[in-house]
Order: structure tokens, then C-alpha cells, then sequence
């Protein structure tokens, strides 16, 4: 992946799933990649992982269950 030097790199993937949210890629319900799957396709670290997982909930997109996963929330209609 090509890093933009100036933005930070959660920032980056938390742009990228959000996308990937608001386009449909994960629908409602969806669960995304956990901490793991993150580190493996974007060879970040597990600690970067959790917080765009941590910024996806806090933004209202994602819902994290403890011992699950987390997933994507419904979002409001436009």
C-alpha cells in the first residue's frame, strides 16, 4: 500500500472502510475485519487495527460485541 507520509495510518484504513461501508462493500450487519485480518492486508500494527475499529464505532458506523466482532450498523437513510 502507498502511504500518504502526512496522514496517519489509522486514518488511511478508517477512509478505506468507511468506503467500503457507504459503498455496500459491508452491508448492514456485515462483520468486519478483526484486529488480525486488518495487520494482514495492511501490514499495520494490531494496536493501529483496534483504534480504526475503536474510530469506525465511535463515528456511529460500526458496533463492536466483545468476544464476537464487530459490525457494521445500519446507517440512517439519506
Amino acid at each position: 500500500m502507498d502511504w500518504k507520509p502526512d496522514v496517519p495510518r489509522w486514518r488511511q484504513v478508517y477512509e478505506i472502510l468507511e468506503a467500503r461501508i457507504l459503498d455496500g462493500t459491508y452491508a448492514p450487519g456485515a462483520q468486519l475485519p478483526g484486529v488480525l485480518a486488518l495487520n494482514a492486508e495492511f501490514g499495520i500494527a494490531q494496536m493501529t487495527a483496534r483504534r480504526v475499529l475503536t474510530e469506525l464505532r465511535d463515528a456511529g458506523l460500526a458496533q463492536m460485541q466483545p468476544g464476537v466482532g464487530t459490525f457494521v450498523t445500519e446507517l440512517p437513510k439519506p
